[in-house]
């Protein structure tokens, strides 16, 4: 295998959009701590090919819901760890029970044609993986990834079988499993036929917004997804062994090797404080680096601490099959590790000192437990304080904690509250005495043709109709008026999924406008509701620009037959007196007499 050096090769490659500055400045005054970055020869760094990967591990459009990116779950400030805490209840499907698993919050479950279903253990909310999300900083070393290592250094191409890196590419192996994932990222029965089209037709990072200096540069000309793929591989095929290929491309250049540890072992005795130089030398006496061995901090060996039982999750042996490797999952590496949120792979701890108490006291599900525990090794409380010394901040990368290159990400849809639905009160009780429940996740980006709202109704419900309640004007007790009814919708019946519905709407550049915003109600017939109809709660939903902008329109131009005429007035008219949100032509304060204003001012000015 070709191994880059990092002074020389990622550094010197990620240098080239920052101009050589932030890299480059720290790497001559360091040890040579870390060895090389492993890199297969089939998979050599570029810049366009690093620029493209960080492009798409940003890429909230690579989920179905357009809603989760690679680094939703694996934020740099956090180690590249998730910050969110959500429950799976584990194996028996109770949750606040010991077996529950505190991981990442995935999707909401969908059909093969993103329609809202009801899925085991979280109904109509979105389903939160069985595992905790390991880090991706420094990830490039590990000979296999995720917790169980079921992601092996053999790369083949996803859709055709054929072996494209023999040996070093876990990295690519590990890319692909996340898109197609109908917990993590996609609806049911996705394929890469129908996902490489949908990066293909998408607009780069368009859902993101303050995006980093390389990645600015690399979309300052408004490529297409082709174009960029054209400038990393030569050509434009838009593929899935090249998507895995450019993201692990960036991923093999986030290496974190500025701690204070790094500094101190480089000869800057006063790098770590007193209290962290005696950590480190009791991290040794008491035997953590037999697993967690410098300078990576793990030994990328498989383990079973008996932090649970074997029964809750077998690990390493649902991949190799072997009883030896039962319980048994990835050493993680301990750099950075004071920036996550949660501790081994079931999120079990919250803090150190819980972490360092686990390894200290007797077993508890000592089953095919590891004999380097046997004994546990010797951490009295002030051993402890110290070794919790050095982890809290003496292994972490400031770069890292502050998000700098090459740790610099874009600001994510999930992370703008000002651009995402506001669930409201209101709505009208019908069977069961329930209140439906609006689902309003997706991106009310103009421009996106697959926005959706969904309906939670009572499952006694299934088959029965309802409409969408939109208008441009605010709810008056609890009730949307005065807009339109779009439908009608049938909700789901089949088994499992009774209750469920979901609005499909178009958000076509010239029908709504930058900043408006509407109030949306399902409206769903219920015999045993007031009046036979009962109401879900409110949302109110604004609408937002891509990233790039929104495409230019002629307001005057209604009908959009592509001239302004006459008959655009009476277009514009009949939408206003009929309450249609497309009157609402300057998105403030819904529709009034200034949106007549509005209109005719554009019209006498001509397109």
């Amino acid at each position: 295998m070709f191994r880059v050096d990092r002074m020389v090769g990622v550094r010197g490659v990620c240098a080239l959009v920052i101009a050589g500055a932030a890299m480059s400045v720290s790497g001559a005054a360091k040890a040579q701590g870390l060895p090389p970055v492993p890199v297969p020869p089939q998979n050599p760094i570029t810049e366009p090919k690093r620029v493209l990967g960080k492009i798409l591990f940003w890429e909230e459009q690579l989920s179905t819901s357009n809603t989760v990116s690679c680094g939703t779950c694996h934020v740099p400030a956090r180690a590249g760890t998730d910050p969110r805490i959500a429950v799976h209840p584990g194996l028996d499907g109770v949750p606040g029970t010991p077996d529950d698993v505190r991981a990442s919050p995935g999707v909401i479950a969908s059909d093969p044609i993103n329609e809202y279903i009801r899925a085991e253990f979280f109904n109509l909310q979105p389903q939160v993986t069985p595992r905790s999300a390991n880090g991706m900083i420094n990830a490039a070393y590990a000979p296999q990834l995720f917790w169980d290592g079921r992601a092996s250094g053999q790369f083949a191409d996803p859709e055709t079988g054929t072996v494209l890196i023999p040996v070093g590419g876990a990295l690519e192996n590990q890319a692909v499993a996340p898109p197609l994932s109908d917990v993590e990222m996609a609806h049911r029965e996705l394929d890469w036929s129908e996902l490489t089209v949908r990066i293909a037709t998408a607009r780069p990072l368009a859902l993101a917004t303050g995006h980093p200096a390389d990645v600015a540069l690399a979309l300052a000309d408004r490529p297409d997804y082709p174009e960029l793929f054209r400038r990393a591989f030569g050509t434009a095929e838009v593929t899935s062994a090249r998507i895995a290929m450019a993201i692990a491309t960036y991923q093999r250049t986030l290496i974190a090797d500025d701690s204070p540890w790094d500094r101190f072992m480089a000869g800057q005795t006063n790098a770590l404080t007193p209290q962290q130089q005696q950590g480190w030398a009791d991290f040794q006496t008491a035997r953590c680096n037999n697993c967690h061995t410098a300078p990576l901090f793990t030994n990328h060996s498989f383990r079973n601490i008996g932090v649970r039982p074997i029964a809750e999750d077998n690990g390493r042996q649902g991949v190799t099959g072997l009883a030896a490797d039962r319980g048994r999952f990835k050493v993680p590496t301990l750099r950075n590790i004071n920036l996550k949120a949660t501790f081994m792979h079931n999120g079990q701890f919250n803090t150190l000192q819980q972490v360092l108490g686990f390894y200290a006291a007797p077993p508890l599900f000592p089953d095919n437990r590891d004999p380097l525990l046997i004994p546990p090794p010797p951490l009295p409380p002030p051993v402890q304080q110290n070794i919790i010394a050095l982890l809290n901040g003496g292994l972490t990368d400031p770069r890292v904690a502050a998000e700098q290159f090459p740790f610099d990400r874009p600001t994510l849809f999930t992370n703008r509250p000002e651009d995402q639905a506001v669930l409201l009160g209101g709505g009208v009780a019908g069977t069961g005495g329930v209140v439906p429940q609006i689902i309003t996740r997706d991106p009310a980006m103009i421009g996106n043709l697959e926005f959706r709202i969904g309906l939670n109704a009572s499952p006694q419900l299934g088959g029965a109709g309802a409409f969408l309640a939109v208008s441009s004007r605010p709810p008056q007790n609890g009730v949307v008026l005065g807009g339109e009814l779009w439908g009608p919708v049938t909700l789901k019946d089949a088994a499992g999924t009774e209750g469920a519905a979901t609005f499909f709407w178009p958000l076509g550049v010239g029908d709504i406008w930058p900043g408006q915003m509407v109030w949306v109600q399902w409206v769903i017939d219920d015999p045993n509701a007031p009046d036979g109809q009962a109401r879900s709660n409110i949302a109110r939903v604004r609408f937002f620009c891509p990233s790039d902008g929104c495409e230019e329109v002629c307001t005057a131009d209604h009908d959009r037959d592509g001239a302004t005429t006459v008959s655009d007035i009476f277009a514009f008219l009949s939408d206003y007196f009929a309450g249609r949100i497309r009157a609402d032509v300057n998105g403030v304060n819904g529709l009034n007499v200034s949106d007549i204003f509005a209109f005719l001012t554009a019209w006498f000015a001509g397109c």
